[in-house]
């Protein structure tokens, strides 16, 4: 069963660049997964460093056995604690309905 996580990121305005820099490699690979759908990123609009991630996958197990595991989100793992003011809050959801986007 698909699975779609939110995930909200506070980001420190000094890592703000590396950030997007660093998330932006990580989205360009995924989008080569066989079991990855979709993603979007938004920005917060009363918030420039408030981000929200959501990214929909074939399979939460395989997210868990395999794409954590992936060596391009290495750095990216590596680097969260020192580029955020606080931990990562993820949330997963089961896709209902959707509409729009193809």
């Amino acid at each position: 069963m698909a699975i779609t996580y939110t995930i909200i990121f506070d980001v420190l305005p000094a890592e703000h660049d590396r950030f997007l820099s660093l998330l932006n490699g990580v989205l360009d690979a995924m989008r080569a997964e066989p079991m990855f759908r979709q993603a979007a990123l938004h920005r917060d609009p009363s918030s420039p460093y408030r981000y929200m991630l959501y990214e929909t996958w074939d399979s939460h197990q395989d997210v868990l056995d395999v794409q954590l595991q992936r060596p391009y989100r290495t750095a990216w793992h590596a680097a969260l604690p020192t580029l955020l003011t606080r931990d990562r809050d993820i949330a997963m959801w089961e896709p209902v309905r959707r509409d729009g986007w193809g």
